[in-house]
């Protein structure tokens, strides 16, 4: 029996593109206020094939699941295919669409990039690290989280070629 091929953020992926997709996200918490924590599925993105929020509050802390460039309606931003089946994919625009993913996550839960302290970066080939950390620069300078980019043998469907995730310190009010 074939298995649907899934994003590393548990999401199914077939379709491709190279537009990011300009949604706004509302967001559906699951409190334990016994636990302080909160996790969270945002409406508007690629729906998790897991069991898993997309973003989860643990005290002043928040975390983002693995996010690739999937869009909502399961293409891969970054991922061409042409009439004559040839697949061309663009790390810097599978970076760029990552990136907006975690911004928009992190907004559900009245956070930015601003208030991210780290990520984990997930590569399938490091030749691609020159496009990633161009990218990247866009988004964060020297000041900016604690990085870990390390490569990977693949990621759960073969048109991604990078997956972040992400910690951000955003304090509860009190």
């Amino acid at each position: 029996m074939t298995q649907p091929n899934t994003t590393a953020d548990g999401n199914q992926a077939n379709a491709n593109t190279d537009a990011v997709a300009n949604t706004t996200a509302t967001a559906t918490a699951t409190p334990n206020t016994s636990t302080n924590t909160s996790a969270t599925v945002v409406a508007g993105k690629a729906t998790p094939r897991g069991k898993y929020p997309h973003i989860k509050r643990a005290g002043d802390f928040l975390f983002v699941s693995g996010t690739s460039s999937r869009l909502p309606d399961n293409r891969i931003a970054g991922a061409e295919v042409d009439a004559m089946g040839t697949t061309t994919l663009d790390i810097r625009v599978q970076t760029r669409a990552v990136i907006e993913n975690i911004q928009d996550i992190l907004a559900t839960a009245g956070a930015t990039l601003a208030d991210v302290v780290e990520i984990s970066t997930f590569l399938v080939n490091m030749n691609d690290f020159g496009g990633y950390n161009q990218v990247y620069g866009e988004f964060f300078d020297a000041d900016g989280p604690a990085r870990t980019t390390v490569a990977v043998h693949q990621l759960p469907h073969p048109q991604l070629l990078i997956e972040i995730k992400a910690v951000a310190y955003k304090p509860l009010a009190r």
